[in-house]
């Protein structure tokens, strides 16, 4: 005689993450899972944060003191956008600024003001907060100006992540939702301060790059790891 099923079916829950939830999940696995999830850009809002960029030392006799007022002789204080519809060409364009400052000759707020043009306008998108950790603090800002540090870069090569050409050819259509590239750029970051110090580190960084079509390129955010 056939057992009788019991008349009580499991039931699953399915409880719907939280959009915060989801995207610092999503921000901490590979860039193929953030494709198939509406394209590169679920990490938004993360609480996860990128390790903030090497600095040269500084003297631990100098104080903190007020952020210098620009003198506007060297110019701006980052380079503007370019106008380009090539997501490598602009992030690489994007990492040189990243790792270029003068805090001779300008404030952080005046640092940051100027990589804020670089930003996507999409605000559901935009994550502002990857960019600004990649800035030195008020604080150590205002350091290293009492040391008359500041940065330059040499951007080598940019491309595609192999995780990002894998996702996008099993799944080309999810890119087309907010248009967003990722790109790893690697290059050399030169930092200087008064009394002829100098040095230099190689560095890398993946960007995720908006280039919708029939528009420019603007800034998204910097991922918490470098996707090779």
């Amino acid at each position: 005689m056939p057992k009788k099923r019991s008349s009580t079916a499991k039931t699953r829950t399915h409880r719907a993450p939280s959009s915060v939830t989801q995207r610092v999940l999503i921000g901490g696995v590979v860039l193929a899972v953030l494709i198939a999830l509406a394209g590169l850009l679920a990490y938004m809002t993360r609480e996860e944060s990128p390790p903030p960029a090497k600095d040269a030392p500084v003297s631990e006799s100098d104080s903190a003191s007020p952020a210098p007022q620009s003198t506007r002789a060297q110019g701006v204080a980052v380079a503007a956008p370019p106008a380009t519809s090539d997501p490598i060409e602009f992030a690489k364009a994007a990492t040189k600024v990243l790792w270029t400052y003068d805090t001779r000759s300008f404030s952080q707020a005046e640092h940051l003001s100027g990589l804020k043009r670089w930003m996507t306008s999409e605000k559901e998108y935009a994550d502002w907060k990857s960019v600004t950790q990649q800035a030195p603090s008020p604080v150590l800002w205002a350091r290293m100006h009492d040391n008359h540090q500041h940065a330059s870069a040499t951007v080598g090569e940019g491309h595609f992540p192999q995780a990002f050409k894998t996702a996008l050819a099993q799944d080309p259509g999810a890119i087309t939702e907010a248009y967003a590239y990722a790109v790893t750029v690697t290059g050399k970051q030169t930092i200087a301060w008064k009394g002829s110090g100098a040095g230099a580190e190689s560095r890398s960084t993946t960007l995720a790059v908006q280039c919708r079509p029939h528009q420019d390129c603007a800034l998204v955010g910097v991922l918490p790891s470098v996707a090779p």
